[in-house]
């Protein structure tokens, strides 16, 4: 009998804890917190640490269930065993689904940000020319897409520690740029830290849930990762420290430098800030940055969607084709598959270029909510049969911190109903649900009838 291929275990730690670093920073950090900011003012800091926490327990519960059994590839499988085939079909066709749509609003800022260099660039053709650029990284095999990744996040890493020490020497310097001066005075003394009151800070969750999804997919490297059990641990144990300096560090350093009123969303807050600062060249550094930040997004989807339709064509709820791997042990067909759906975003960004970014970051917010939600009630199911949990890896305060999550979570997209911003995209998540059911419905009669 000829001996299954199973993917490549060619991750070593510091590409895990790299991709565990560029899945918590991208395009919503960069671009996404100019409408967050202002949205909630300098509310925005308390916002970032929520739903920080809450990420973090969702995190951890992945991270036990994928501890306690390592022979499994990634977190879809758990899903199939705690929940059943039917959400495994749902949840892992909507993951599927969720980073296809991330990509999309990527590429779609990879556009605009062509445009600083380029101004009479059609904005699809960044997107045409950087899907076709990353798909052939990932052919080639797992440990290319690994170096790349850890090279994008250290970029992102980089001009994010720049942004807070520079905020810092300005804000502690007093330093003026145009007609305010940095201090910390900014965070308060203009309209107070809830400037927009309990509303504008409860709707500012959408963008900054938007700018923490992807974290997860360290939960999708577990099956290509040398060594899980010291690498899991470590890049999800590592969050808190990511989140406090990358997230709150940055907001408190943007809004020192530049009270909140006066930050626009027309361009990246960093490119703001520091263009502020009188650096001609700043400006094309940060556009560069925040350039490699949505390649960087695009090349994780891209990796995450053909290990999703691996994952699911092995449980049976996707089609055959997709198990088969290349002799780099790559699944070639699944990233065939999900690159050419991707190239919509090149015919939406021909026919439509204005909008399309705040409504797909919306389908893509509320369809990642939904995964986190699915995963917190697998770790559930998983402590109720398994009391004992994973020793070295227990949940911190389980049972609480899951229903808490839970809570949050459902709460978050509550609050999408309010927004009319978001409203439309709550609606298309909706039919995409109601279309999995049904599908799934349509394909058991099919399998009972043959």
């Amino acid at each position: 009998m000829k001996e299954q291929r199973q993917l490549s275990r060619s991750l070593q730690s510091r590409h895990i804890q790299m991709i565990a670093i560029g899945g918590a920073i991208g395009t919503g950090l960069f671009l996404g917190s100019g409408s967050a900011i202002r949205k909630a003012g300098p509310s925005i800091i308390l916002s970032y640490l929520i739903v920080g926490i809450f990420c973090f327990f969702m995190m951890r519960a992945i991270g036990e269930l994928l501890l306690s059994d390592t022979s499994k590839h990634s977190f879809i499988d758990f899903i199939k065993l705690y929940l059943g085939d039917r959400m495994e079909f749902i949840t892992g066709w909507t993951y599927w689904s969720c980073w296809l749509s991330l990509a999309m609003a990527d590429l779609t800022a990879t556009g605009i940000y062509l445009k600083y260099w380029f101004p009479s660039l059609p904005q699809w053709v960044g997107p045409l020319v950087i899907i076709l650029l990353l798909l052939l990284v990932n052919l080639v095999n797992v440990g290319l897409f690994g170096e790349l990744e850890s090279w994008f996040s250290m970029i992102k890493v980089v001009a994010i520690l720049a942004l807070i020490v520079v905020g810092l020497g300005m804000t502690l310097f007093h330093f003026r740029t145009g007609t305010s001066t940095a201090s910390f005075s900014n965070l308060v003394s203009h309209g107070g830290f809830f400037p927009t009151g309990v509303s504008g800070f409860l709707m500012s969750f959408q963008m900054v849930v938007f700018a923490f999804v992807g974290i997860e997919m360290v939960g999708l490297t577990a099956g290509e990762t040398k060594d899980p059990h010291k690498d899991l641990p470590r890049a999800i144990n590592s969050l808190p420290i990511r989140i406090g300096l990358f997230y709150i560090g940055s907001m408190i350093a943007i809004m020192c430098v530049a009270p909140w009123n006066t930050i626009t969303t027309t361009s990246s807050p960093f490119v703001q800030v520091f263009s502020g600062i009188g650096i001609t060249s700043a400006a094309a550094i940060l556009n560069f940055v925040v350039l490699t930040a949505a390649m960087s997004a695009t090349n994780s989807a891209i990796f995450s969607t053909s290990r999703t339709l691996h994952a699911l064509a092995t449980g049976g709820n996707a089609m055959h084709r997709f198990t088969k791997l290349s002799r780099h042990m790559v699944p070639n067909t699944a990233l065939h598959f999900s690159s050419a759906i991707l190239f919509v975003v090149v015919i939406l960004n021909y026919l439509m270029p204005a909008g399309i970014f705040n409504l797909i970051s919306g389908v893509s917010t509320i369809n990642f909510v939904f995964v986190w939600l699915i995963m917190l009630w697998c770790h559930i199911k998983f402590r109720r049969a398994q009391p004992a949990g994973v020793k070295e890896f227990l949940m911190p305060g389980y049972p609480v911190t899951d229903w808490a999550s839970l809570v949050f979570f459902t709460a978050v997209l509550i609050f999408l109903l309010f927004d009319p911003e978001t409203r439309i995209s709550l609606v298309v998540s909706v039919v995409w649900f109601v279309a999995l059911f049904a599908v799934y419905g349509l394909r058991g009669r099919k399998q009972k009838n043959s």
